[in-house]
């Protein structure tokens, strides 16, 4: 299992996107996704998120809200990742090493390249949802299963 955490720095109405362009042999290869990466030896979800955001960008959080777990399953791969929000940061953006950084309104994120599922925890976050639990399945990078809190959700696209 891959521990990683992920961060939407939010400021004015718009959540800071990076667009992953720029690492070979990237899973998020054009796609639009907050700040994050891998936990580093002996690093907590919040040592890790704080490092990892300031690598990326530059910018170092003034409040920095844990809102959930994400599980994510494709084949063999495990992944649990702690997500975030951040507000009030401090220091100056600067160039990310992974693709190019955008302040995007977010009314207009769900019009980005997402991976699917990111849909939903978006919208759980834009719907300020207490700390939550969210599993999601992948087959062939499309989103064939979603659960919150244990409780199965309906696929985007499909009957209710």
């Amino acid at each position: 299992m891959i521990n990683t955490t992920l961060c939407y720095i939010e400021e004015n109405g718009a959540y800071l996107m990076l667009h992953r362009t720029k690492k070979e042999n990237d899973v998020n290869h054009d796609k639009w996704i907050g700040i994050g990466g891998k936990f580093e030896y002996g690093e907590s979800p919040y040592d890790c998120v704080r490092r990892e955001m300031y690598e990326e960008t530059g910018l170092v959080p003034g409040i920095l809200s844990y809102r959930g777990i994400v599980t994510f399953l494709a084949g063999e791969y495990y992944e649990q990742m702690h997500l975030f929000t951040a507000e009030g940061c401090t220091g100056v953006v600067h160039d990310c090493a992974e693709g190019t950084l955008e302040w995007v309104p977010k009314g207009a994120v769900n019009n980005l390249t997402l991976w699917e599922g990111d849909r939903i925890f978006l919208d759980l976050l834009e719907k300020k949802r207490p700390f939550f639990s969210l599993k999601l399945v992948y087959t062939d990078d499309r989103l064939t299963e979603a659960a919150l809190d244990g409780v199965p959700l309906p696929l985007p696209g499909t009957a209710v």
